[in-house]
């Protein structure tokens, strides 16, 4: 995940083609649609949860598959050609929505909330450890998430000030990452921040407020380096 174009400037650098972010969807079989459905007919959400941590560490691509469907039987909604790579962990799937051609990198954690909404588009691909603090969160379709990156969508009121901050309310607010948009390694998104479409977030930036379309931004906190549109 570049910040700007010094990637193609750098005297050994080579420019190939992208491959997830021009794939095609693939159909995923029927069988596997209809099995899902039957497991949320009949496991209750908890008993889903246990059934897929039992495959959630295995690379094998019968367990793999068998991952694929019971993720697609937890969550609210799945779409076709997903993966799911190993030690992805789910809190309320119940909440979570994704769409078609999704990638989760391995020991990615999305954390719903009862009461949330997380919702993942298109063709979005997310790197391994990454972290989601997934009580109102979307993400637009084309968004890239780099490895290591997280999004913190909650922070806890501190007051009043005489108890300790953990035991204080929790301030929810939405965080919206528009479509194309481009989340560096290590990059920490914070509560009610919206990420323009096609903006770039630099590597381990941590991001306070919102950002415009078409914008690069880097530093802590993250301020505006220049705008992409010529």
């Amino acid at each position: 995940m570049s910040v700007d174009d010094k990637t193609s400037s750098h005297p050994d650098a080579r420019i190939v083609p992208a491959v997830f972010g021009q794939a095609t969807v693939e159909t995923d079989p029927a069988w596997e649609w209809e099995y899902a459905a039957h497991l949320k007919g009949v496991y209750s959400a908890r008993e889903l949860l246990a059934l897929y941590s039992r495959y959630r560490s295995e690379e094998g691509t019968f367990e793999t598959q068998l991952r694929r469907v019971l993720f697609r039987a937890m969550c609210k909604q799945a779409g076709h050609s997903l993966q799911i790579s190993s030690d992805v962990v789910l809190k309320h799937p119940e909440t979570i929505e994704v769409g078609d051609s999704v990638f989760i990198g391995a020991q990615t954690m999305i954390q719903g909330r009862f009461d949330g909404r997380c919702r993942i588009g298109n063709h979005v691909w997310i790197g391994p450890h990454a972290y989601f603090d997934a009580r109102d969160l979307v993400l637009e379709d084309y968004v890239g998430w780099g490895p290591g990156a997280k999004v913190l969508g909650s922070s806890h009121t501190g007051d009043p000030i005489e108890i300790p901050i953990i035991a204080t309310g929790l301030s929810i607010q939405p965080v919206v990452i528009g479509y194309g948009a481009d989340i560096g390694t290590n990059a920490t998104i914070l509560p009610g921040v919206n990420v323009g479409a096609h903006s770039i977030v630099g590597a381990g930036a941590v991001v306070t407020k919102d950002v415009p379309e078409y914008a690069i931004v880097a530093g802590v906190p993250a301020k505006l380096i220049r705008l992409r549109i010529k």
